[in-house]
């Protein structure tokens, strides 16, 4: 079902990401295949530990500006994708 879950506020930049405040989107029910990343106005690299982890739970992980990352969540969804969406405001 559609939701919208507000994340933790601690998690303003992409500096803020963390193992922690991805795990909401791998407790996701119904499971989610795609998590698509919104860090602001620029593309900013996560660390591969954290991708790393994503993948071995089974989920994609697509890092994008905000802007991108909702066209794309918005294309995914369109497409009936399991997918949710991250976005830090730019």
């Amino acid at each position: 079902p559609r939701s919208v879950l507000a994340a933790s506020p601690q998690v303003g930049s992409y500096w803020d990401i963390s193992h922690e405040s991805l795990s909401l989107f791998r407790l996701l029910e119904p499971r989610i295949e795609i998590l698509v990343l919104g860090t602001g106005d620029r593309v900013e690299r996560l660390h591969p530990a954290m991708l790393k982890q994503m993948r071995e739970c089974g989920i994609a992980v697509e890092v994008q500006d905000t802007p991108n990352a909702c066209a794309t969540f918005n294309f995914l969804t369109s497409e009936r994708r399991m997918v949710a969406a991250g976005l830090i405001p730019p």
